[in-house]
């Protein structure tokens, strides 16, 4: 199989990671946190340790700023929630998730919140000039995804970030297409809140994902119960990540994340990231020359990641991905990528498209075969 589905989670992951995956579920997979013997003390351990490496690949000043989650969703549920309060104004972008519209759309149906959706271009670019223009007096949070997942088109979080300081409004950066592949310094960036997944660029399993929330800003909890601390109290506790990480952790999982991203660490992530790029770059002039193909996105390659969406001469996009399975063996993912906004901003709202997504274990040789795959494809489509 010839995977190119890493925008929706990377495959394979480095050996390290199911190594420490079952080393944890044979010798230290106890509750972490929840006792003193040896086996719970070496998984809380683990986790810190994961925590650290995290707070060292983003430039976090403290580890303990780092909550474990089980996906990017949850710890966007977590940022949005957990700062927007009854009359607040709200900023997203025309290229956000539905794991940031739908919360947000959820509070502003009840009348809490007010919402500007700031328009993106054709190639889902957000203009700075145009998120100034919707800042209001009662704007408490701009929400920007760091790159598209439809169209791998990374915004300007700096610039946006830089502004949301200097206006004390608190700025939240979607990271699911980003993290481990593009560098964040929540700090140079101004990040306020940082959600993101364990189990795409970071090269850790499913089921884990992470929040983190600037020292000295407090979230309201969408979630508690049992921490392992203050349990002689009935309230939660209300120091990190404690607070934002009730019930039993993922050890397992993040015993694996915590491998992967020690491969970024180890393997220096430039260094993966110019690979990518070469690839990326390799797999669009290969697209471009093929007719009847539309990409959508920009084509400079400096200021996109490896998820390219594409369609076939107006031909049905899940069709497409299933002959590439089934005739090519080739992964991919077809309709829409549970993203509204985007996909109306690129005007594929009704056709979907086919998305080719990159990952740092593919290879040209893989590429050269999606390549002839798509270049043949017209032949086999009804």
């Amino acid at each position: 199989m010839i995977y190119m589905d890493n925008a929706a989670t990377s495959w394979p992951k480095p050996k390290a990671v199911y190594q420490e995956m079952i080393n944890c579920m044979k010798y230290y997979g106890a509750n972490p946190g929840r006792s003193g013997h040896r086996m719970s003390i070496m998984a809380s351990e683990k986790i810190y340790e994961c925590r650290e490496n995290i707070a060292r690949l983003f430039n976090i000043p403290n580890p303990l700023c780092v909550s474990f989650t089980g996906n990017t969703t949850e710890a966007i549920n977590m940022g949005i929630k957990g700062c927007l309060k009854k009359g607040d104004h709200v900023i997203i972008t025309g290229m956000e998730h539905n794991s940031v519209l739908r919360p947000i759309k959820k509070m502003e149906m009840t009348g809490d919140i007010s919402c500007t959706i700031v328009d993106a271009d054709q190639e889902g670019f957000v203009s700075v000039k145009d998120t100034v223009k919707s800042i209001q007096n009662n704007t408490k949070l701009i929400v920007v995804t760091h790159a598209s997942n439809v169209c791998g088109t990374v915004n300007p979080v700096h610039e946006i970030g830089k502004i949301a300081r200097e206006r004390n409004i608190l700025f939240m950066v979607d990271a699911a297409q980003t993290a481990g592949i593009l560098p964040i310094d929540v700090q140079s960036m101004n990040i306020d809140i940082l959600a993101f997944p364990g189990h795409k660029g970071l090269l850790g399993p499913q089921g884990t994902g992470g929040l983190y929330v600037r020292e000295g800003l407090v979230l309201d909890t969408i979630k508690e119960g049992g921490t392992g601390s203050n349990s002689e109290e009935p309230y939660q506790p209300d120091f990190v990540p404690d607070r934002y990480e009730s019930g039993t952790l993922n050890t397992p999982g993040i015993a694996g994340l915590n491998e992967g991203v020690k491969y970024i660490l180890k393997n220096g992530q430039e260094e993966i990231r110019q690979y990518e790029k070469e690839l990326t770059l390799y797999l669009l002039e290969g697209l471009y020359s093929i007719k009847k193909v539309k990409l959508y996105g920009t084509s400079d390659i400096e200021k996109r990641v490896g998820v390219i969406s594409l369609n076939i001469d107006g031909k049905d996009s899940v069709e497409v991905c299933n002959i590439l399975d089934e005739q090519y063996q080739i992964a991919s993912r077809g309709g829409l990528h549970c993203s509204y906004l985007a996909h109306k901003t690129l005007q594929t709202l009704e056709t979907g498209t086919l998305r080719l997504s990159i990952g740092c274990f593919n290879t040209k040789k893989e590429i050269d075969k999606v390549l002839h795959a798509i270049n043949h494809m017209n032949g086999f489509i009804s």
